[in-house]
């Protein structure tokens, strides 16, 4: 196995080769390639289950992969694990901290960890509670804090030792909107200093907002990659959102788009929506509104949209990643 940090110095802070990892008959990761430049963001992107915790749990050195290799800040993660962690900060999808702890203990633990000295830690730690916003609650145990609280300061502490690669697995499930928002902009901060960050998500918005390349994971194989803008080109053209007053009129609007669909028509049934991709939008939008009307079908709203990232997934795998993520 490769250990030279030559990558690193070439500007790839996260790289990994035919990685396959697989438990029992199943196949968690098939032949995974990946290439971070330093600085940016990755945003690894697919359903729960699309093998994107299993790529950080490799490139983090929590597990071994079965075949291929990979090398975080240009050292090989098999070879030198111990080295690999002294370069990372890693955030999991649950808040790794002590609810009887406060904010700045929490913190201090985690730099001693880290084998700083104490006044280091603290210092470090008073640091980065200053910078998201919980001064106010440095001191109260974590059981008192909320959700998005919580996050933040699991957060802080992947930064603690100012790593120069930083992953993120799923860091904003279950907040709210603003909180959302706040580690969005922690993670902007971090990047805008030279952080390299790999974001496993399975929300949209999130790798459109945050990532500079985007792959798209499903069944642990990459299925595309591109910025946002190159994969939504990808799809290409317009789509024409039909939304309806009542959900038993889908199947009536899905005959309807169909006459002027170029690929396959989504429904999303809780939102009574029908969407559908079309290569002429204004007349695509005149031909169905026509018929809406004949019919007498009580449409809430009616238009027409460029792609997302959504349209992309549901493109590449047939299915939109919310609808796989809730089976």
């Amino acid at each position: 196995m490769a250990t030279s940090t030559g990558s690193f110095l070439d500007g790839i802070a996260v790289e990994a080769n035919a990685i396959v990892k697989r438990y029992g008959a199943v196949t968690a990761l098939d032949g995974l390639d990946l290439a971070v430049p330093a600085g940016t963001v990755l945003g690894l992107l697919g359903p729960n289950g699309a093998g994107k915790t299993t790529a950080v749990s490799v490139l983090t050195t929590l597990i071994k992969p079965d075949e291929g290799w990979a090398r975080v800040a240009g050292v090989d993660v098999v070879a030198e694990p111990q080295r690999v962690r002294s370069l990372i900060g890693l955030s999991g999808q649950y808040a790794a901290v002590d609810e009887h702890l406060t904010a700045t203990e929490n913190l201090e633990m985690i730099g001693c960890l880290y084998g700083m000295r104490r006044r280091e830690a603290l210092r470090r730690a008073d640091e980065l509670i200053e910078q998201f916003r919980l001064t106010d609650s440095a001191n109260r145990p974590l059981k008192t804090f909320s959700g998005g609280m919580r996050r933040r300061i699991d957060l802080a502490g992947a930064l603690l030792a100012n790593p120069p690669v930083l992953f993120l697995d799923e860091p904003t499930t279950g907040l709210d909107p603003r909180s959302r928002g706040e580690l969005w902009d922690a993670i902007r901060d971090r990047v805008s200093g030279g952080t390299t960050v790999v974001l496993t998500t399975q929300y949209l918005e999130e790798a459109d907002q945050l990532a500079n390349e985007i792959v798209v994971i499903d069944h642990g194989r990459a299925i595309a990659r591109g910025t946002s803008q190159e994969l939504k080109r990808h799809v290409g053209g317009e789509h024409l959102d039909v939304h309806l007053a009542r959900p038993e009129d889908i199947p009536r609007v899905e005959s309807i788009v169909a006459s002027v669909a170029v690929g396959a028509v989504r429904v999303v049934a809780d939102e009574a929506l029908v969407s559908v991709p079309v290569s002429s939008g204004v007349d695509a939008l005149a031909t169905v509104l026509n018929e809406v009307q004949a019919q007498n079908l009580d449409v809430v709203d009616i238009g027409l949209r460029r792609p997302t990232l959504d349209d992309v997934f549901m493109e590449l795998t047939g299915h939109a990643a919310e609808e796989e993520a809730a089976s």
